[in-house]
């Protein structure tokens, strides 16, 4: 890997032979798990500007049409995650001259309170080819991270590292998008101008998937699709800044460039309402493209799972690109197969399924392994399919099962033969991931059209279905009852190998929590890592499980986009309870009975066993259930006079003994604990953030730390 400096270059192709399409990872990291960032890219003709605002890729238009830009979305990592950019160069039109990466923060945040801010590109098979970290931030609010730019016939590369104090709206702005001020951002600015907050239902946020709000609803189960092609919705419009400060004045000297006209197509999702049903009963049951009830076999259970993907992929264009953009393939026209036939020695091997993408009279290929329920991947069986796509020529190598991957945590360990001039790239996918982009796309982004956003529909259905074997991660696997009993009997010892596996397979059901989450909601849900860059991703998680042994808690935050606070589950093995809760902030400058009112009031909905506590500098502060404060909100006041620095709100279930996802088991208490306290308490603090002037924390430049 080459090592950029600020304001080097390099040509793409003395770093590699393949630099069609490329994948750029955007990073940070910060110690109170709540610093994050929004990426975009532009595309700028020769005179530096866009050629319309259609040129602008952010994340409520993270998608170019003809598949040269894609915005991945937050890939976990060892120290958190990283925003992934997928770029097929040889897609960019002609009249594409720089393609920019940039990133922005909101909410009076500034990227001089993050640490290890850092781009890297890699190509399409994974291999990071380069490196840029920008360590002089301060006081921006948004940063060019690098370019690629056209050199003759060929791509090159620049480490930018320009920070913008005016943020998204100022760096947009110099590059010719016309960047309009945010409803809400102003509605709030009436608020901590001195207007009263009132209850008023007419002020209450806008539900989840409204194209540009931050806030999100409560998660609740999707409801019964229409028997019918889904609404069409209006294209993306350009963003707010969400909020953004206000945008760098134009120079005298250069006249106002007049908005280019949208072009964009309308972009079609599901109807947020059902139609009514005409049938004469619940027993009628809808017919669908994809019967599930006679499955019997796993085997039968994969050759449909993946027949039924892989046609979708092919026929839905912006959900295959999804899906395979960020394993390298080119933007171009898919077509997929099952069970074919290659030949391996004397015994010829049948994988799964085929994908081959075309594009300029280039092939890319995938061989794809499929598992259903808890069938594991054999690492026999895909070390046999890298092999054939070696000798073939292939670039990949798919897995998809239940299980999600984790990092240094490999699901089948394969042999690459380092003689072969050919590189193959073994990916992964869950069945939850497969969900997760599905959702997203009818639901909160769009498809091109009504017929496609049916069949992503119907995809849907079969994967929920409780006979397709795909709902993901399911099973908390052997090590879990003799690690809870353990626990239970004092018996478990640090340096037991069953609590390392129980904590792995914690960290995979937190992921798959943040998968459906942030398909239900729209927004970005992600897992929470307090570690620097670097850690060695065994040793966190050997220590995590010493500490399992010890006070015998599994513990996991969640940041989810939109809300206050870091988002907390604790799963305690001796009291078999489970804890979720949420630390909100209190306004600098704001009355304490005041606040603790205001909390009260936006918890009307909230259920009457919400434990709620005041935080305190130091000792504990006043507590008790939200049935017992609604009348009296002043008990949340220390009779000391102490500071109040916030309140924690925590909700108390009990916890599911079995490894599986039954109705007692662990797994479906977790998923219910978390959609109860999000749908009850979270998603009803919107409000009380909104009608309380913007947290002053970020400007507090001690904050730093270890979260990407």
């Amino acid at each position: 890997m080459q090592e950029m400096i600020k304001g080097a270059n390099v040509a793409l192709a003395a770093l590699s032979e393949d630099i069609d399409a490329v994948v750029v990872g955007l990073s940070w990291s910060s110690a109170d798990g709540d610093g994050d960032a929004d990426v975009s890219v532009l595309l700028l003709d020769d005179n530096g500007k866009v050629r319309s605002d259609n040129d602008f890729y952010f994340y409520n238009h993270p998608a170019a049409a003809d598949g040269s830009i894609q915005l991945l979305g937050k890939n976990p990592t060892a120290n958190g995650s990283e925003d992934r950019i997928s770029l097929d160069l040889a897609a960019v039109p002609p009249d594409v001259a720089r393609v920019v990466v940039a990133a922005s923060r909101y909410e009076g945040a500034r990227f001089g309170q993050l640490d290890d801010i850092r781009l890297t590109l890699a190509d399409r098979g994974g291999d990071v080819l380069l490196g840029f970290a920008i360590d002089d931030a301060s006081v921006e609010t948004a940063f060019v991270f690098g370019e690629l730019y056209r050199r003759g016939e060929e791509w090159k590369f620049r480490a930018v590292g320009q920070g913008y104090e005016s943020g998204l709206a100022g760096l947009a702005t110099d590059f010719g998008i016309d960047i309009g001020e945010d409803p809400e951002d102003a509605e709030d600015a009436e608020d901590t101008d001195g207007t009263a907050a009132t209850d008023d239902p007419a002020t209450a946020p806008a539900p989840a998937g409204t194209a540009l709000e931050p806030a999100a609803a409560a998660p609740a189960p999707a409801p019964e699709p229409a028997d019918g092609p889904a609404s069409a919705t209006g294209a993306p419009s350009t963003p707010s800044t969400r909020p953004a400060p206000e945008a760098a004045p134009a120079p005298a000297d250069r006249p106002a460039r007049p908005r280019a006209t949208r072009t964009v197509k309308k972009k079609v999702t599901l109807p947020k309402v059902a139609k009514k049903s005409l049938a004469e009963n619940d027993a009628w049951r809808t017919a669908r493209l994809f019967p599930v009830p006679t499955l019997r076999s796993d085997k039968e259970r994969e050759l449909r799972a993946t027949s039924v993907l892989l046609s979708v992929m092919a026929q839905v264009p912006e959900f295959g690109r999804r899906l395979t953009a960020g394993f390298g393939a080119p933007a171009g026209r898919m077509q997929t197969f099952t069970e074919v036939s290659l030949p391996h020695g004397d015994t010829p091997r049948r994988p799964d399924g085929v994908i081959r993408v075309e594009r300029a009279g280039k092939l890319w290929t995938a061989l794809v392994e499929t598992k259903t329920n808890g069938n594991p991947l054999k690492a026999e069986q895909v070390q046999d399919y890298m092999d054939i796509a070696a000798r073939r020529g292939y670039e990949a190598v798919i897995t998809l099962s239940n299980e999600v991957a984790l990092d240094g945590v490999p699901l089948v360990e394969v042999k690459v033969d380092g003689r072969r001039k050919h590189k193959v790239t073994l990916w992964h996918l869950s069945w939850a991931e497969v969900a997760h982009q599905a959702q997203m796309l009818i639901r909160h982004e769009g498809v091109g059209n009504a017929a496609h956003a049916w069949l992503l529909q119907e995809l849907l259905h079969y994967l929920q279905h409780e006979n397709s074997g795909c709902h993901g991660f399911q099973n908390m696997g052997p090590a879990w009852v003799p690690v809870r009993n353990g626990i239970e009997a004092e018996t478990l010892s640090q340096g037991d190998p069953r609590a390392v596996r129980v904590v792995e397979s914690w960290e995979q059901l937190v992921r798959q929590v943040c998968l459906r989450l942030g398909g239900e909601l729209g927004q970005k849900a992600l897992p929470v890592q307090r570690t620097k860059r670097g850690a060695d991703p065994a040793a966190r998680r050997a220590e995590l499980a010493d500490r399992l042994c010890t006070d015998g808690r599994l513990t996991a935050e969640l940041r989810i986009d939109g809300t206050p606070g870091v988002f907390t589950i604790t799963a305690d093995l001796r009291t078999a309870k489970l804890r979720t809760s949420v630390d909100v902030p209190t306004p600098e400058g704001g009355y304490p009975l005041a606040s603790a009112k205001r909390l009260v009031r936006s918890l009307a909905e909230a259920p009457a066993d919400l434990h709620v506590e005041t935080l305190v500098d130091e000792g504990n502060g006043p507590r008790g259930t939200l049935e017992r404060l609604r009348p009296e909100p002043g008990d949340l006041l220390p009779r000391d006079g102490a500071p109040i620095a916030g309140f924690r709100l925590s909700l108390f279930k009990g916890m599911g003994g079995t490894r599986g996802a039954t109705e007692s088991g662990f797994i479906r208490s977790v998923d219910d604990a978390v959609d109860r306290f999000y749908g009850g308490v979270v998603a009803h603090l919107t409000s009380f953030d909104r009608r309380t002037p913007r947290r002053a924390a970020s400007a507090e430049p001690a904050e730093s730390g270890a979260e990407a």
